[in-house]
C-alpha cells in the first residue's frame, strides 16, 4: 500500500507493523474522511456527529462551536465578541470579515494555480492582466491568448499539501514565516524547519504529510477505533498531536514522551496507543501474561495475577479467570473478577509468609495452611487493616475458586495442581457471618440537607444541569445512584388516578422495573430532563434513549452517564461549598454540651442521600413494611436498621427533653440528670401514658391506655401528670383556648349559672398553664443558643415520633420538606 512518496526508510519489522495496521482499517473509513495516500491529508466531515459541533452563528463563518460557554459561536468569533462590546444578538448578524484560507482557484479557465481572494487571480495572471494587457477582469478573461497555467511544485515544507509560489518553493504563508524567521535571525538549520514546520491549518483537514509511514498507519487505526467507540474529535486537537510527531520527528507514536505533551495531546496519544497495542490480541495470547488486556475479554481495564507469587496458585489463578470472564459482562463483571483475584493474592500471601517454602511446595499443603489463612484475616481485622466485610469476601472468594479449580480436573496428572491433598480446601462452617448492613446511620443532618438544597444552583454552575438534576432525583427519590444514572428516557409513568410513578431497575437485587410514587415536583424533574435529552438526541427511538446520556462517545443517545462521573462533579462541589455547622455534643470535665462544629463534608456523598431517605422515613413513623417496599430491600432486616438507628436517637432525645421536665407546680424534675437509667426508659414505656400535654402515672389512667381519669383529664391540678419542654406548643395552645372559651362563655347569655359555670374554665387552671407555660419559655431562655439549638433539635424529634391516643384516629405528619418552595 502506497502511503508516502518521500518518508524514511524503515525496517521489514517496521513495514510488517505498518501494513498490518493499515490491513486492519476498513475502506469505508478512509473513504470517509476522503484519503488519498499521495496527498496524505485527512479531511474531517461534518455529516458525521463524532467530527463535528454545531455550525457557528455568525453570519459568513464556516467553523464549528463545540463548547457550551462559546454560545453557538467559534472560538474565533467568541474572542472577537468580548472584544467587540456588542449585544450578542447583534454581533451574530455581523458579517466575518473574509479571510485567505485554503485553495481558492484561479479564475482562468483549467489553471491550477492558486489565486487571491482580492485579485481573483494566481499571481502570474495577476501580472498578466495588470502589466501586460490592462484590461479589466470579464476582457481578460475572454481574451483569446490567456491561457491556463499548470500547477506549481509543492511547497517544500514537509507538512503542507499547497503550491509553491515563492523563488524559495514556499506557499505564500510558509514564505512570509521564513523571511521572518530569517529576518530575526533565529533559523539556524532551514531544513530541520521545513521538516518540523506545521501546515498553515484549515478548518476539518488534518495534515499527516511529512510523518513516517507507521505513525499515519498508526494515527489513522487509532483514530478509526476510537470513532467506532463513539468519541468525538475536534480537528484541532488532531492536528495539534500531528505536528507534535512531526515536531519530534519520532517514527512511532510510542516514542513520544507523554510528559512533557499538554493534556489533550497525552489522552489523544494514549487513546491511539491503546487500540494499537491491542491489535492482534486474543485470549489465548494474554493467558499466558501475568497482566492480562481485559479488553479481549470485552470488559475494560486489565487483570493483574502479579500479586500471587506461588507459581501453583498463578496458573489455577489464571484457568479460574479463563473459565469465569465469558460468563461477566459489564463494568460489575469486571469488577468481581478483580475482587477475587485481591482474595487470591490475600491468601497467596499468608501462605507466603506462613510457611518456610512460601507455598510453593504443592504436596505438603493441608488444612494447617488453611486454618493459619482464617487466623491471619481475623487478625488484620481485629487490627483494622480490613474491615469484616473484606474478610468475609475474601474467604468465601478464596473458597469459590478452589472448589471450581477441583471441578476444572487441575488437581489431575499432569495439571498445574496435581497433588494438592483433599485437606487443603475452606469449608462452608469457615466463612464468617455476613457483617451487618453499614447503610444505617449514615444519613445527613437535617441542617447540612437544607444547605445542600439551597446551593444547587451552584451546583449547576460548576458542572452541568444534567449532574444537578441527578442529585435532585438521588435526594427525592433515596434510589441508589446508580440506579438513577441509569434511568431510561421513560422512566415516568402514572397509577390509574394520574399520580406519578418512577420506573426503575434496581440493579443491585436484580430486579426490574420496579415502581416508586413520586411527588409532582420530582415528575416535574423528570419531565424537563426529558426535554433536554430528547433536544440533544431527536432521532434516537425513545425505548433507545437514556435519561441522563453520556456526554462522550455517545453519538445517539444510548449510553447513560457513569456514577463515578456524578459523583466526582458532586464532590468537586461538596469541597467549595462553606462549612456545613451543625450542632454537636462535646463532653467537657465530664458534663455534656452543645457547639456549633463543622460536618465533616467526606461523609457528603450521593449515596448518603439514599440512607437519609430512609432514615427520615423510619424516624417519620413510617411502618417497616412500607418502609422496606419503598426502599425495595431484599430482607427486612436491612430495613429495620433503620428503626433502630431511630430508636437510639430518639432515646438520646429523651433524655436532653428529660433534663427539662416540670410538675404540675412549674417545679424542675430531673434537674441533676444527665441520663436517664436504663430502668427510667423503662418506667417511661411501661408506667405511664402520654396524655394531650404532658404523661401521666396514675396506675388506673396507664392500665387504660389513658381512657380513665379520675379527674376527667384536669392534668394541670393533678399529682400524678409531669411534662416537658417538647409539650410547649401543645400548652400554648391549650392555653389560648382556655381563654378563648372563657371569653366566649362570658359573652353568652341563653345558659343557666350552673352550666356556665361547669362549663367556663376556673382561673385556677388558667394561672396553673400560664404559669406552667412561662416557666418553661424562662428555662428555655436560660440557655445558651448551642443549647437551645440541640433542645429544639431533640424536641422535634420527640414530636415527630410521639403519639396520643384519645380514641380517635391519628393522621400521621408528611415528611418536612427540605425544599418547599418548590412546585409539581
Amino acid at each position: 500500500m502506497n502511503l508516502a512518496v518521500a518518508t524514511p526508510q524503515q525496517g521489514a519489522g517496521e513495514d510488517t507493523a505498518t501494513t498490518g495496521l493499515m490491513g486492519a482499517v476498513q475502506p469505508e473509513f478512509l473513504q470517509l474522511l476522503s484519503w488519498d495516500p499521495h496527498v496524505r491529508v485527512l479531511v474531517l466531515p461534518r455529516s458525521r456527529p463524532q467530527f463535528s459541533g454545531e455550525d457557528c452563528l455568525v453570519a459568513g463563518c464556516d467553523k464549528m462551536s463545540y463548547f457550551a460557554y462559546q454560545k453557538g459561536m467559534c472560538t474565533g468569533c467568541t474572542e472577537r465578541w468580548k472584544k467587540s462590546g456588542l449585544p450578542f444578538d447583534e454581533f451574530v448578524t455581523i458579517q466575518r470579515p473574509g479571510r485567505m484560507v485554503g485553495f481558492f482557484p484561479c479564475q482562468v479557465a483549467h489553471c491550477e494555480r492558486p489565486g487571491r481572494r482580492a485579485t481573483l487571480l494566481c499571481s502570474a495572471h495577476n501580472y498578466q492582466r495588470f502589466q501586460v494587457y490592462g484590461l479589466p477582469l470579464e476582457d481578460f478573461l475572454a481574451h483569446p491568448e490567456v491561457q491556463p497555467l499548470p500547477a506549481l511544485e509543492p511547497c517544500r515544507v514537509a507538512a503542507c499539501d499547497r503550491q509553491g509560489e515563492s523563488r524559495d518553493g514556499y506557499c505564500a504563508p510558509h514564505a512570509d514565516q521564513c523571511r521572518d524567521l530569517r529576518q530575526e535571525g533565529v533559523l539556524q538549520d532551514e531544513d530541520l524547519w521545513r521538516l518540523t514546520t506545521p501546515t498553515i491549518a484549515e478548518s476539518r483537514r488534518v495534515s499527516l504529510r511529512g510523518l513516517p509511514d507507521r505513525v499515519v498507519a498508526e494515527f489513522i487505526y487509532g483514530l478509526q477505533e476510537r470513532i467506532a467507540q463513539g468519541l468525538r474529535h475536534k480537528d484541532y486537537l488532531l492536528r495539534n498531536l500531528s505536528n507534535n510527531a512531526r515536531a519530534r520527528q519520532v517514527t512511532s507514536l510510542e516514542e513520544l514522551d507523554l510528559d512533557v505533551l499538554g493534556h489533550n495531546d497525552r489522552a489523544l496519544a494514549r487513546g491511539f496507543l491503546k487500540h494499537i497495542r491491542r491489535l492482534g490480541l486474543s485470549p489465548e495470547t494474554e493467558r499466558h501474561k501475568d497482566v492480562w488486556d481485559a479488553s479481549v475479554f470485552g470488559l475494560g481495564g486489565t487483570f493483574s495475577f502479579t500479586g500471587i507469587t506461588q507459581p501453583w496458585l498463578r496458573e489455577g489463578a489464571k484457568a479460574w479467570a479463563l473459565d469465569d470472564i465469558p460468563r461477566r459482562r459489564g463494568k460489575s463483571g469486571k469488577t468481581t473478577v478483580q475482587r477475587t483475584l485481591k482474595s487470591l493474592s490475600r491468601f497467596s500471601q499468608s501462605l507466603h509468609l506462613s510457611r518456610d517454602d512460601h507455598g510453593v511446595d504443592l504436596p505438603v499443603l493441608g488444612r494447617t495452611d488453611i486454618t493459619a489463612f482464617l487466623g491471619r484475616l481475623t487478625f488484620l481485622n481485629d487490627r483494622g487493616d480490613i474491615s469484616g466485610c473484606t474478610q468475609y469476601m475474601t474467604i468465601r472468594d478464596t473458597r469459590r475458586v478452589l472448589t471450581r479449580l477441583r471441578t476444572l480436573g487441575l488437581t489431575k496428572p499432569g495439571q498445574p495442581l496435581h497433588g494438592l491433598a483433599d485437606d487443603f480446601a475452606l469449608r462452608q462452617e469457615d466463612i464468617p457471618d455476613d457483617p451487618e448492613d453499614s447503610e444505617a446511620g449514615r444519613d445527613l443532618p437535617p441542617e447540612v440537607m437544607r444547605q445542600l438544597c439551597a446551593n444547587l444552583d451552584s451546583l449547576e454552575t460548576v458542572s452541568s444541569t444534567d449532574v444537578r438534576t441527578a442529585i435532585e432525583l438521588i435526594i427525592d427519590t433515596g434510589r441508589r445512584p446508580n440506579e438513577i444514572c441509569k434511568l431510561p428516557w421513560q422512566c415516568l409513568d402514572r397509577e390509574s388516578d394520574g399520580s406519578p410513578v418512577l420506573v426503575y431497575d434496581n440493579t443491585k437485587n436484580l430486579r426490574h422495573a420496579r415502581r416508586l410514587p413520586i411527588p409532582g415536583a420530582t415528575a416535574a424533574l423528570i419531565l424537563k430532563q426529558q426535554q433536554r435529552a430528547r433536544a440533544r438526541f431527536p432521532d434516537t427511538p425513545a425505548d433507545k434513549l437514556k435519561l441522563f446520556p453520556a456526554s462522550l462517545a455517545n453519538p445517539h443517545g444510548t449510553k447513560a452517564t457513569t456514577y463515578e462521573w456524578v459523583s466526582a462533579k458532586h464532590r468537586a462541589w461538596v469541597k467549595n461549598l462553606p462549612a456545613f455547622l451543625v450542632p454537636t455534643v462535646i463532653v467537657e470535665d465530664g458534663n455534656r454540651a452543645t457547639t456549633m462544629l463543622p460536618f465533616d463534608k467526606n461523609k457528603i456523598y450521593p449515596y448518603a442521600y439514599r440512607h437519609t431517605y430512609a432514615q427520615r422515613h423510619a424516624d417519620a413513623g413510617v411502618p417497616q413494611d412500607v418502609l422496606q417496599s419503598l426502599m425495595d430491600h431484599r430482607e427486612a432486616s436491612t430495613t429495620q436498621r433503620y428503626y433502630r438507628v431511630g430508636e437510639k436517637r430518639r432515646r438520646e432525645a429523651v433524655e436532653r427533653v428529660t433534663t427539662m421536665q416540670f410538675d404540675r407546680h412549674g417545679t424542675r424534675v430531673w434537674r441533676q440528670a444527665k441520663t436517664l437509667l436504663d430502668s427510667e426508659h423503662a418506667r417511661r414505656a411501661i408506667g405511664s401514658v402520654q396524655v394531650p400535654y404532658g404523661t401521666c402515672t396514675e396506675p388506673s389512667n396507664v392500665a387504660a391506655g389513658g381512657h380513665d381519669c379520675p379527674v376527667r383529664f384536669r392534668c394541670v391540678g393533678c399529682g400524678h401528670f409531669r411534662t416537658d419542654v417538647s409539650y410547649l406548643p401543645d400548652l400554648e395552645a391549650y392555653l389560648a383556648d382556655l381563654l378563648r372559651n372563657r371569653e366566649r362563655l362570658a359573652a353568652f347569655v341563653n345558659a343557666d349559672p350552673w352550666a356556665k359555670a361547669e362549663a367556663t374554665p376556673s382561673d385556677d387552671e388558667i394561672a396553673r398553664v400560664r404559669r406552667l407555660v412561662q416557666r418553661v419559655r424562662q428555662d428555655l431562655d436560660d440557655l445558651t443558643d448551642e443549647d437551645r439549638a440541640q433542645i429544639r433539635e431533640a424536641v422535634a424529634l420527640v414530636r415527630r415520633s410521639r403519639g396520643v391516643s384519645l380514641g380517635m384516629p391519628r393522621i400521621r405528619q408528611p415528611l418536612p420538606d427540605l425544599r418547599p418552595e418548590r412546585t409539581g
